[in-house]
């Protein structure tokens, strides 16, 4: 299974109008070769980068296993067109873009989740830790896309 953007590829700069304070956009995300077995998706953003544990910037889940793509600037609430999405660690619902230290590159992880289930069985308002402890219980593959980010 792989993960691409058309906005940077794996190891490069994410682009400003993704970071929180460029504009905060959720990049467009697509995927291919799932598991013929997948029945949903679940991602999560996180950068590891941060003192103590990784940072928590977005979960997306019950993903339809039809869909093989994410559009560029999800709204930040809990569904959009029958996917959800968590808390992340700024305190809402849906994307918050990247924010490190100035002057400091920190790595963003977007990990994709192939599942075995159609939904999550999560909490009315999940953390995008919850989703990640989920998705990896019900994870039948996964892939990776890191993107870098300075301020």
């Amino acid at each position: 299974m792989k993960i691409s953007s058309p906005l940077f590829s794996d190891g490069a700069e994410i682009p400003p109008e993704c970071g929180l304070d460029g504009g905060n956009l959720s990049p467009p995300l697509a995927w291919q070769d799932a598991p013929s077995e997948t029945r949903s998706f679940a991602l999560v953003c996180e950068d590891p980068d941060t003192p103590g544990q990784p940072w928590r910037h977005w979960a997306v889940y019950d993903i339809p296993r039809e869909q093989a793509a994410l559009a560029e600037g999800l709204p930040q609430v809990n569904a959009v067109r029958g996917i959800r999405q968590a808390k992340n660690d700024f305190g809402h619902a849906g994307y918050g873009g990247p924010c490190p230290p100035r002057g400091s590159a920190h790595h963003y992880r977007f990990r994709l989740y192939a599942l075995s289930a159609e939904r999550l069985r999560l909490s009315r308002e999940p953390s995008c830790r919850d989703v990640e402890r989920a998705a990896r219980r019900l994870a039948i593959a996964e892939a990776e896309l890191v993107g870098v980010y300075r301020r």
